[in-house]
């Protein structure tokens, strides 16, 4: 029976146990990092080629001349100029008519100028 007791214990332990929830410890320590390998060396690095040269450089070839410039045609006359025709006479001017003889003048004391036109 004393197992029996124990094992009823046991059980009854483990399903109070699923209730109950306590807070988590503290984290471990971590663990050590493990050493790093040798790292391997890099070979050489091969140098460049030269550079070739650059040929020579042809020469231009001559310029051609220019062609000589024609001459320019001769330039023609102005044609003559036509006279003026004659001139018609004036015709005749007709007589003034006679002119009336001027008014009195009489005698002014400082006073308004008037003007009377000619009749």
């Amino acid at each position: 029976m004393r197992y029996s007791k124990l094992f009823v214990a046991g059980v009854a332990t483990l399903a109070l146990g699923g209730c109950l929830t306590l807070p988590a410890g503290p984290a471990g320590q971590k663990g050590a990092t493990g050493d790093t390998g040798a790292t391997g060396y890099t070979g050489a690095t091969g140098n460049s080629g030269a550079v070739g040269y650059t040929g020579a450089t042809g020469r231009t070839g001559a310029t051609g001349g220019t062609g000589a410039t024609g001459d320019t045609g001769a330039t023609g006359y102005t044609g003559a100029t036509g006279g003026t025709g004659a001139t018609g006479n004036t015709g005749a001017t007709g007589n003034t008519g006679a002119r009336g003889n001027t008014g009195a003048t009489g005698t002014t004391t400082g006073g308004a100028v008037v003007i009377v036109p000619a009749r």
